[in-house]
């Protein structure tokens, strides 16, 4: 509202579905939907809307592989109600036998639904990091697996609070508040508050390392299902590869995110926004050339241990074995000669969203929970550009050539009639020239 200083104050917990590998699998995800539901204070999720309107405010949950973070868009003016409301959230949930049970069925729904989504890019991503990380930290499911919903109960969920949300793994940030008040407030609302779970010792806090494996993961899928919406698309496979970067917090992590950068690409149909240069190299080499491509898109997935940087791309299944070949070969040009202008505009364009996301949204705020939850401290945005222009071509190609002596991890949806196999595409990747080892057909 016009006058209205909004200010966002959050509650980064460290905890997420990297930490269940002692405990059910969903678990972080039940905490997602139940969050700013009743708790001590709060009879209804309702009521906490209500309190929130108030003060023009808005929350959401989200819950990623490492964090959980409990958000809240408020007027500045109404920080003392806010950190409460935020304690209380936290700390004093009541998770009655109702409130699991619809979150049993939102879950139940939601699942379906990825199932069912034209967009595989969230099923994809869960694909690779369970490629990535075998059973292992964050190759963990980020979904609750349908036969665990049931099995999720207030007993399950209190003994994982008890040893993930502690004061040590928990870190509250405000944008547009004067830090000293916050401190205040936190003082006043969440030191000392006797969570609802006890407050007994932590004995199962899971400080596993995550082990990089590199693999595949495969879905034999019909997708003509998934195509019948009002805007039919042609039945796709979906490939996703990827290799291991590095942790954010490493020197390396800034070249990483520039090449991420430069790679960009989209949909052959996205326009061009931010970040979706029509001057990236997916865009230029891949998209432009390859029409029969749907998409070629670069991510670049960063953890406090580590990192994986994947190119996704999807095509007709008869062209999956060509589509593969030019991601492989786009890996090994990265490890190639980079271009003045190209590695200017990615640094500009990366400084830029930078920026932009500071001024907006929660996206860099994230990112200073995290610092802080990782280090203690955090790199201030300007300390960031500096770090951004002083990139150097050498530094790409540094770790790029680093990144690919690993083994890939791969990702594949659809119909893999084509598909090459693992060890092709591993070769693919530490060949010269990126190309599949040649197959002869031998006929009698």
């Amino acid at each position: 509202g016009a006058g209205l200083a909004l200010a966002r104050r959050t509650i980064l917990v460290n905890s997420g579905s990297r930490h269940e590998a002692k405990y059910l699998s969903g678990i972080a995800h039940f905490l997602e939907k139940l969050a700013f539901s009743s708790t001590a204070r709060f009879a209804s999720k309702d009521e906490i809307l209500l309190t929130l309107e108030k003060h023009g405010g808005i929350c959401d949950c989200q819950a990623s592989r490492d964090t959980i973070m409990y958000a809240v868009s408020a007027d500045a003016k109404g920080l003392d109600t806010v950190v409460n409301l935020l304690a209380d959230v936290v700390l004093r949930p009541r998770l009655s036998d109702e409130e699991i049970e619809m979150t049993r069925m939102a879950i139940r729904f939601e699942l379906e639904d990825l199932n069912m989504r034209p967009d595989p890019e969230p099923l994809l991503t869960e694909m690779i990091h369970a490629a990535a990380y075998r059973e292992n930290t964050v190759g963990l499911n980020r979904f609750c697996p349908v036969e665990n919903t049931d099995k999720i109960d207030r007993e399950v969920l209190h003994s994982y609070l008890r040893n993930y949300y502690t004061p040590d793994r928990m870190v509250l940030a405000g944008v547009g508040i004067e830090h000293e008040q916050l401190v205040e407030c936190a003082k006043k609302y969440l030191l000392g508050v006797e969570p609802v779970w006890g407050s007994g010792k932590t004995k199962d806090v899971d400080r596993s390392v995550a082990q990089y494996t590199g693999g595949i993961v495969k879905v034999e899928k019909d997708m003509s299902d998934v195509s019948l919406g009002p805007t039919p698309i042609p039945e796709l496979t979906h490939i996703m590869i990827g290799l291991e970067s590095c942790s954010f917090l490493e020197e390396d992590f800034i070249p990483f995110a520039v090449l991420n950068m430069m790679m960009g690409g989209g949909g052959s149909f996205s326009a061009g926004g931010p970040g979706k240069g029509m001057f990236t190299r997916l865009y230029l080499n891949v998209l432009n050339r390859h029409h029969w491509m749907y998409n070629a898109t670069s991510y670049h997935h960063s953890y406090e241990d580590t990192g994986l940087l994947c190119i996704h791309a999807s095509a007709d299944p008869k062209q999956v074995r060509e589509m593969v070949e030019i991601i492989t070969r786009e890996f090994i040009l990265m490890a190639g000669a980079v271009g003045e202008v190209e590695l200017e505009r990615a640094k500009t364009q990366l400084k830029s969203m930078l920026m932009m996301n500071l001024e907006s949204r929660p996206v860099i705020f994230e990112d200073v929970g995290r610092q802080v939850l990782a280090t203690n401290t955090r790199k201030l945005p300007h300390e960031l550009c500096t770090l951004i222009s002083d990139v150097k071509s050498a530094d790409i190609k540094r770790v790029v050539t680093k990144m690919l002596r690993n083994k890939p991890a791969v990702a594949a949806l659809g119909d893999l009639t084509d598909l090459p196999t693992y060890e092709h595409i591993q070769a693919a990747l530490s060949s010269k020239d990126g190309r599949l080892p040649r197959m002869y057909r031998l006929f009698r």
